[in-house]
């Protein structure tokens, strides 16, 4: 007698038409120095202009700036499925004369993020938690230097325990690409020397199609991503309309692969590792903080000295 159907088959469906309802909502941090094209980047990668009312300052007033966390949402929607993004973005980093401790605002930033949702997860209403924690940051390295700056080793070392790390290669086009490819060797012997960990691309299931499997590698591969962005329409050779930026001696396509890294990187974020980011920063960096916070409660005399804060 054939096995009869009880229906958990549709177990799968169910669930997507619950997150599909419910909507995703993604924290994105860009942390960087001034003019390698953090906002342009974000601009292209989610087609929509989220610097629209932003101000400039003048050269000689940034070098007196501080570090700043400006935070930016918008509601993205693309064939029924709803993206809450959430962009923070760190003007000043880097720009003064002093750089001295200048990432400390980003980490007590994203610290914060963590003290508010365990304090949300500890209160009496679970049910409507709002997660603000930072699910991924985009750290934007020079193109024009020999790698990682003093100042990029200590940012990266300070947060990389706190976040989830991807590093790009701005402005990939000032590089011809053997350059691409030996300054980005360069700066992953660096990560590995200063023992910087950035985010780890989990391995495919053996039941995955060839398609993404290699798409996979290709993502591995390309780390740290060289990227370009744009969202000016030119045309490549007077007759094919692509986003890119146009030279006098020739187009640099931003989504043809063979020019830079975006399609990749747009890929990991956006197809194939936003819920593994997400799932990262939860199960394991918010974890580790929140392990440490209960070790500390636990100390003799913690919780006096909390009560009296």
């Amino acid at each position: 007698m054939d096995k009869e159907y009880v229906g958990f088959a549709a177990l799968p469906n169910q669930l997507h038409r619950k997150s599909v309802k419910k909507g995703f909502d993604f924290t994105l941090m860009v942390a960087g120095e001034s003019g390698l094209g953090k906002s342009t980047l974000i601009n292209s990668l989610f087609l929509t202009n989220l610097y629209e009312d932003r101000h400039l300052p003048e050269a000689s007033a940034r070098l007196t700036q501080t570090l700043t966390i400006e935070r930016r949402g918008v509601e993205i929607e693309e064939g029924g499925i709803k993206v809450k993004l959430t962009l923070v973005d760190t003007p000043g980093f880097g720009d003064s004369v002093d750089c001295s401790d200048c990432w400390l605002p980003v980490v007590r930033f994203i610290e914060e993020q963590f003290e508010q949702y365990l304090r949300d997860e500890s209160g009496l209403n679970r049910k409507n938690i709002q997660d603000s924690r930072v699910h991924c940051c985009l750290y934007f390295i020079s193109p024009f230097g020999r790698g990682l700056r003093p100042l990029d080793v200590a940012f990266l070392r300070a947060v990389h325990d706190k976040v989830n790390i991807i590093p790009v290669i701005a402005k990939a086009d000032a590089l011809m690409p053997k350059e691409t490819q030996a300054l980005k060797q360069r700066i992953r012997d660096q990560l590995k020397e200063e023992e910087i960990n950035i985010y780890q691309f989990p391995d495919c299931d053996s039941d995955e199609d060839e398609d993404f499997k290699r798409q996979d590698a290709e993502m591995k591969e390309s780390i740290p991503f060289a990227v370009v962005g744009s969202c000016e329409v030119v045309r490549d050779g007077g007759t094919r309309p692509v986003r890119g930026r146009r030279y006098s001696w020739g187009t640099v396509e931003v989504e043809n692969p063979h020019h830079c890294d975006f399609l990749n990187l747009r890929r990991m974020l956006v197809q194939t590792h936003l819920q593994d980011l997400k799932e990262v920063t939860h199960d394991i960096l918010y974890e580790g903080y929140r392990a440490s916070c209960l070790q500390s409660l636990a100390r003799p005399g913690a919780r006096d000295r909390a009560s009296r804060r």
